[in-house]
């Protein structure tokens, strides 16, 4: 509370609630950190902490947890720590209110100590402190040896495992089935965002070195990419507006869900300028639909700050994800534009208070529970499209493939896209080799206790067509052992070679070799173990790419590089995608426009 007009002065009050009289606090907040009480005065937070541990009043509650997460906008937490070690010993009757007070930052922030180990340390010679005084219950209140791994407190149920066939491909799913999935990864990709996060983005102004913002804005990328190129992928006009048609639906049912997050990069990728330039498309969509996307974009526009978003948002109550991108500013414009410090001496709570509002109200929201239920099967799939990644030069000739430039027609009224991800700007794709491995693992599971109705490790080559076409165009080509079946290695090896994401970064997969099974007729050895393929039929794996073999349980242990796919890519094209003038034998499930892609990838 301010007293004489003044939000902070040298001597400030802290009041009591529930009708406790004003408690005087006579510590001056100055800037030097080796002469600050810090922030509130450690020694006045006690007296909201009776001696078992309990809180006085709720407002007592709140100033507390204030404090132990925002010092660390003005004070290292590693000094917060010296300053109560420092406080212990004099203390005397009140030192049991100090470990209480340290019990609610260790079980509250957990986070904090797993990422400092300074901090650790100082919190060791705490330990070591109360120890050595005899103070057997107050050691173990402050014990973090003992601390649990921090678990996210996503709410949402876990993806249920239905015995059912369910269809993974894109035309059989309904629109609310989508969003629905969409919002599932969005909020668990959301809960992940911590107040550490927040703050070093606010900080640094970047979210390099920050994963959980860094997914964020993957994934945001990622669904606008892949409604651009989902609708690119198809070839006629008329299917390129049913396919329109039906990311609106996406949309309003994002919209009814309170996710606006993904509807901002959904309606993102259907204002794109590679979409909107498809004037043949756009004929064919009906007014309600064009009506419905006018009514979107108007919602998300950034005029006046948002304020359409932003009125809607705030009248939204229970489940809801909001636009990070909007809040991060929030913070931003928080951090630059109130001082840290008022008349150089003295912290300027106000603005701990306002970033603490802002920050708290974005943690609030992972309490809640989805309204909805996913299925894990359709999340290794979306999890995997939304993984791929290609430039604006890929998608703008893909748009120019479908409808050629025509300088007579003059363009469609354009419609002014939201910003989608304007915080993440810039930001590629750093997914390492083992986690696109594990998509591709999990999306290839999926597909297989789905689709292979005979157990036998093959799925009909019409099925895998139709399921390759959720991913926005084919790859490469493939040859397949049995007449119209393809099986769950060529599947795995079909995805992992063509995961333009992993071209494009240059990661080298042990399992990125071209394996199919062989009979051999001479004898021939192991490259992993040295042992004798033997056996009447298909003794092995052979590399087609760089010619080793291998047993089939030695697969996963080839640890060498398919080098001569390597040195064969002199054109920096993707090494996983045949040149335009190659010929592979086999079933092709290369689309029209795999040439043109080809070309361009080549070129770039």
């Amino acid at each position: 509370r301010e007293t004489k007009g003044s939000l902070i002065q040298s001597s400030f009050v802290l009041l009591g609630y529930g009708g406790q009289r004003a408690i005087p606090m006579q510590y001056k907040l100055y800037k030097s950190l080796s002469s600050l009480p810090l922030c509130l005065s450690f020694s006045g937070l006690t007296l909201f902490i009776d001696s078992e541990g309990k809180l006085s009043s709720p407002r007592g509650s709140q100033l507390v947890h204030m404090t132990l997460m925002m010092h660390s906008w003005v004070v290292p937490s590693q000094m917060f720590a010296q300053k109560l070690l420092t406080l212990y010993p004099p203390l005397g009757p009140k030192r049991s209110q100090i470990c209480h007070l340290i019990r609610q930052w260790i079980s509250q922030f957990p986070a904090v100590f797993e990422a400092d180990p300074r901090l650790e340390q100082t919190m060791g010679d705490l330990w070591a402190l109360v120890r050595s005084d005899g103070e057997e219950t107050h050691s173990q209140l402050i014990d973090t040896s003992c601390l649990s791994p921090h678990v996210n407190i996503f709410q949402a149920p876990s993806p249920s495992v239905k015995k059912r066939k369910v269809s993974l491909i894109f035309d059989h799913m309904e629109p609310d089935e989508m969003a629905e999935h969409l919002s599932y990864l969005e909020f668990k990709n959301f809960c992940n965002v911590s107040f550490l996060d927040y703050r070093s983005y606010v900080v640094r102004g970047s979210v390099r070195d920050n994963p959980a913002l860094e997914r964020s804005v993957m994934m945001c990328n990622g669904v606008s990419q892949w409604v651009q190129l989902m609708i690119l992928s198809r070839h006629t006009a008329q299917q390129r507006a049913q396919v329109f048609t039906k990311f609106i639906h996406v949309a309003q049912k994002l919209r009814a869900l309170q996710n606006f997050n993904t509807l901002m990069a959904v309606t993102g990728g259907l204002c794109h300028s590679s979409i909107s330039r498809l004037k043949d498309t756009s004929n064919l969509l009906p007014p309600d639909i064009t009506k419905a996307l006018s009514e979107m974009t108007e919602l998300l526009s950034s005029r006046s700050n948002y304020i359409n978003y932003r009125r809607v948002y705030n009248d939204c109550s229970g489940f809801k994800v909001p636009i990070l991108g909007v809040h991060l500013k929030d913070l931003i414009s928080l951090n630059e534009a109130l001082p840290d410090y008022i008349d150089d001496d003295k912290i300027n709570l106000s603005k701990l208070q306002h970033l603490y509002s802002n920050i708290n109200d974005l943690l609030s929201i992972h309490s809640y529970t989805p309204p909805f239920e996913a299925n894990k099967d359709l999340l290794h799939l979306l999890t995997l499209s939304l993984d791929l990644y290609y430039t604006e030069d890929e998608i703008y000739e893909l748009s120019y493939t479908k409808e050629p430039k025509n300088p007579k027609i003059q363009p469609v009224t354009p419609v002014k896209p939201p910003v989608v991800a304007e915080w993440g700007s810039g930001v590629t794709p750093r997914l390492d080799p083992d986690t696109i491995s594990k998509h591709v693992k999990q999306m290839v599971d999926s597909v297989m206790k789905n689709y292979d109705q005979n157990q036998d490790g093959y799925i009909s080559l019409e099925d895998f067509e139709k399921i390759a076409a959720n991913f926005p165009f084919s790859f490469c080509t493939h040859e397949t052992d049995r007449e119209g079946q393809i099986s769950r290695e060529e599947i795995n090896s079909y995805f992992m070679r063509g995961m333009s994401v992993c071209a494009k970064l240059g990661f080298n997969f042990k399992d990125a070799h071209n394996f199919h099974e062989m009979t051999y007729k001479r004898p021939t050895f192991c490259y992993t173990c040295g042992g004798f393929l033997w056996g009447v039929i298909k003794q092995g794996y052979h590399c087609k790419d760089c010619g080793i073999n291998c047993h089939r349980h030695c697969r996963d242990l080839v640890g060498m590089e398919c080098v001569k796919k390597h040195k064969g890519n002199t054109t920096g094209s993707c090494p996983c995608t045949p040149a335009p003038d190659s010929r592979t034998k086999g079933n092709s499930w290369s689309t029209s426009f795999s040439t043109s892609y080809t070309k361009h990838t080549a070129n770039t």
